[in-house]
């Protein structure tokens, strides 16, 4: 039998036309539409039934109930056009841009309330003198920071000095030796993250300056600031680390290096971006602790520029004893001492981008000028 022979209910039936593929992703002007309109309408709505209808009050219980408003009128829109698939994606992705941009205005807000503190203050004599002259009743103008900016700086420093080399070799342990000690090593650095700063500060006092006989200094600070230095760098390592790709690991070693020169010439150029952004992790998660300040350094009003002998002052340690006291110039060197901090940090953050480069080929400009001044 012939396909012309074939009866009716048996003819071949054309297949059904495939639905065009939406990316979920790609925003044209209905979907801005849409979300401006559910914006506005979900705004309405709140604000009839929560100021108007209802007792109620409060800015934050306005805005959540505004916000989950919104998510449902906006997923009805979206399901109406691209379906339950679509409208479940869009709600989480507003939810996540919703938390982030809570957390992006809080982190601006504070970087804007700390600089219209401290700005109109700021001296160049911040940064050349110190406060040993300088009296409560003075105006916010005098004296300077420079103990506090000498010591922030080598306190830090001495740190990086101890734990970054300590934490890349934990990391190169636990990503690429192994062995039956590698989950008591992770465990340990695990447990280490969440250790406060005081409890190492504690550790530094007890066993350095009450049993060593060890005397207050910038020395001491620093130790207990490795000690929470160290779990964050180790951490962030591992995971530049494993993100590298295996096959540069099995090319290395099928043309015969050894895993220790794989590790020094393939491994760390390649994670050497990471590798500068988990050392900036551990600058931020110790820069601004005061808790190790108080206990094993105190403050002096002089420049110190040894760290090993006399108390040293740190710019976390002068804001937060200028804060305290009662009088408006105190606070206001405060603030100006913690916009100070907070530019040094930015400092050495740009520092670390321009000299780490971007990894492997995609040098920093400033290298590529190095070399070719060389060159030439």
């Amino acid at each position: 039998m012939t396909i012309l022979d074939a009866p009716a209910d048996q003819e071949a039936t054309s297949p059904e036309p495939i639905p065009p593929k939406v990316d979920l992703r790609a925003w044209d002007q209905r979907d801005v539409v849409d979300g401006v309109g559910a914006a506005l309408s979900s705004l309405a709505l709140t604000w009839l039934v929560y100021e108007q209808l209802t007792p109620l009050s409060g800015g934050l219980g306005f805005f959540v109930s505004w916000f989950v408003v919104f998510l449902l009128i906006y997923s009805t829109l979206v399901r109406q056009r691209f379906g339950p698939l679509a409208a479940r994606d869009r709600i989480v992705q507003a939810i996540i841009n919703a938390i982030g941009g809570i957390i992006l205005l809080a982190l601006v807000l504070l970087i804007v309330y700390v600089v219209f503190r401290g700005a109109p203050f700021l001296r160049t004599t911040f940064f050349y003198k110190d406060q040993r002259f300088t009296g409560p009743l003075e105006p916010a103008t005098a004296g300077g920071g420079l103990a506090a900016i000498v010591g922030t700086v080598e306190q830090v420093g001495i740190a990086m000095v101890i734990s970054v080399p300590l934490g890349i070799c934990t990391a190169l342990f636990l990503s690429e030796v192994g062995g039956p000690m590698t989950r008591v090593v992770r465990l340990l650095t695990e447990a280490m993250t969440g250790i406060p700063s005081i409890l190492a500060g504690l550790f530094v006092y007890a066993f350095l300056i009450l049993s060593l006989h060890v005397p207050q200094c910038g020395f001491a600070v620093a130790i207990a600031l490795s000690v929470s230095m160290l779990p964050t760098v180790s951490r962030s390592c591992e995971v530049v680390f494993r993100l590298v790709p295996g096959g540069l690991r099995e090319a290395s070693l099928a043309l015969g290096g050894t895993e220790w020169r794989m590790a020094r010439r393939v491994l760390l150029p390649t994670a050497r971006a990471g590798l500068v952004t988990a050392i900036i992790l551990g600058i931020a998660r110790v820069a601004g602790e005061t808790a190790p300040n108080i206990l094993d350094s105190g403050y002096s009003n002089f420049v110190n520029y040894n760290p090993f002998h006399g108390q040293q002052d740190s710019l976390p340690y002068f804001i937060f004893r200028l804060i305290r006291e009662p009088i408006a110039s105190e606070h206001d060197r405060g603030f100006t001492g913690a916009l100070v901090l907070s530019g040094l940090i930015l400092v050495l953050f740009v520092v670390a981008r321009v000299v780490g480069g971007r990894g492997v080929g995609r040098t920093s400009w400033l290298k590529r000028r190095f070399r070719k001044g060389v060159s030439t």
